[in-house]
């Protein structure tokens, strides 16, 4: 009998390289490096984080029960996790059983693929779009317009990042980088019979986009979207937004394309009731969306009466088997990390080359892109974007563990870095401290180096490949005296004498009372 060989497992593909917008030009520190020489942003991303942390703290402490919220959140997500391919399958079945056609796009290649047949089918060169991450990270709008296809951003943030011909720098609020005269002028340039005396108050910049948008509106026939949510047990899909533009493109056109990553599927309708508490007070620090649209297939003479659903992968696998790193994908895209996040407040959202942002953006490109795709990959500097205070854990309402996962990444990335100067010199730390005699020379040789400290007693540079210690950081001189040395020392023993005797007088007063 001749033996068949099956094969070994392989690892699930990851995005593929070179498509969409899961990577940027130049590693983080480059990039963040130039952005923070732009106060104008600086200054934008202040004031527009301060306010959105205060209201988030308010409309988070009226609830005594915060923080069960947010374990039942965690736990449901946990959960959807390890039963995904069968919630998927079970959503696929709920949603063609009630009308709508579900497609499944390994990557944004596909995805882009299956969108713009299902929209070159209606015969329209022209669609309205829903505020939609997938959508950017698998960069729809760029394929569309090569084919001659024009995309329309209605959310107000993301249209006026498209007229600028820019990149959106955050999750919840897209054009969080432009101020109100920025936008002016970028109305003035761009929409077609704009009102050249247009100021910048608010409501009349809204206005503005409002009049652009509600022709396209009511002419165009076709809708592509997101969703926030997809439920298991129904078949529903949701969208949760501010403005009502996302409304208007779900109920008016006659087809609707939605394009849905495979994490945001939930087992049940009732799992809602946790979500649509958390995600509002998470981002927008309201109470409730003001705008929560659901919806189920297709419903005849009400609505879209064409409905398709994208289920897209593009490295959510990938992430799903990495026993660790899988925990990103319970993300609920609420931009509660980037609002609390100091190196996000001070670099913007561009310096870190992605579609996602800010920690969870550190965190989930690489597990969506990988960091090892090209040489020097931008996304293997992704996981050092961070300080690791915690403040992101802190805030996230789902209780994804971001400084953990940064730590793991860097790990990873470490492991196939190969031979590195950070890798040598770990390894000659460990072989001196390995030898007691040899450890006490090198202690004996360091203070050789308070010779070079000034007068603050702190050393100026390091030599490479320390030297990136130091450019950031102070480095204190070597001390006159290693503890060792104090220790047994005359003036040592003394002080150890001391710390005994205090110690038997605190157990005697215990046992005293």
């Amino acid at each position: 009998m001749s033996a068949t060989f099956l094969g070994m497992p392989a690892t699930p593909p990851r995005s593929p390289y070179g498509t969409g917008n899961l990577r940027g030009d130049r590693k983080f520190p480059a990039a963040a490096h130039d952005e923070l020489r732009n106060e104008q942003l600086r200054g934008n991303l202040g004031r527009a984080t301060r306010t959105i942390r205060a209201k988030r703290l308010n409309v988070t402490g009226e609830l005594p029960d915060w923080e069960e919220l947010r374990d039942a959140g965690s736990a449901i997500k946990t959960d959807t996790m390890n039963r995904l391919p069968e919630l998927l399958e079970e959503l696929e079945r709920n949603v063609t059983a009630r009308g709508g056609t579900v497609h499944w796009a390994r990557d944004g290649v596909e995805a882009n693929e299956i969108v713009a047949r299902l929209i070159q089918e209606t015969g329209s060169e022209e669609v309205i779009k829903v505020k939609s991450m997938a959508t950017q990270e698998i960069g729809l709008n760029e394929h569309l317009e090569s084919l001659g296809i024009t995309a329309h951003e209605t959310d107000l943030a993301e249209l006026i990042v498209q007229l600028a011909h820019d990149k959106p720098s955050h999750i919840l609020v897209p054009a969080i980088h432009r101020n109100r005269d920025e936008i002016r002028q970028i109305f003035l340039k761009e929409i077609p019979g704009v009102d050249p005396a247009l100021d910048n108050v608010p409501a009349h910049l809204a206005a503005a986009a409002r009049a652009y948008l509600r022709e396209k509106f009511m002419t165009t026939g076709v809708a592509v979207s997101g969703a926030n949510f997809g439920i298991a047990e129904t078949g529903t899909l949701s969208v949760v937004e501010s403005e009502g533009n996302g409304r208007m493109c779900l109920t008016l056109p006659d087809t609707l394309i939605t394009v849905m990553g495979i994490e945001k599927v939930l087992p049940r309708y009732q799992d809602l009731e946790v979500f649509l508490q958390l995600l509002p007070r998470s981002s927008t620090g309201e109470r409730m969306n003001p705008y929560t649209s659901m919806w189920t297939g297709v419903t005849p003479g009400d609505g879209p009466q064409t409905f398709h659903l994208v289920l897209l992968d593009n490295g959510r696998t990938a992430a799903l088997a990495d026993r660790i790193g899988r925990e990103a994908l319970n993300c609920i895209r609420c931009s509660a990390c980037l609002n609390v996040c100091p190196v996000y407040e001070r670099a913007g959202g561009h310096a870190y080359g992605s579609t996602y942002p800010g920690p969870i953006g550190a965190v989930l490109t690489p597990q969506l892109a990988g960091m090892h795709a090209a040489k020097d990959d931008p996304n293997s500097s992704l996981p050092y974007a961070s300080s690791l205070c915690g403040a992101c854990f802190d805030a996230c309402p789902v209780k994804i563990d971001i400084p953990s996962l940064l730590v793991e990444l860097r790990h990873q990335h470490t492991e196939r870095s190969g031979t590195t100067a950070e890798k040598l010199a770990m390894k000659a730390a460990g072989a001196v401290m390995g030898r007691p005699a040899v450890y006490t020379a090198a202690q004996k040789a360091s203070r050789l180096g308070r010779v070079l400290a000034g007068r603050d007693g702190k050393l100026p540079h390091l030599p490479p490949p320390l030297s990136g210690w130091s450019d950031s950081r102070d480095t204190p001189a070597p001390p006159k005296q290693t503890f060792r040395a104090w220790l047994a020392s005359s003036e040592g023993a003394a002080a150890m004498r001391e710390a005994s005797a205090e110690h038997t007088r605190n157990q005697q007063q215990e046992d005293g009372k």
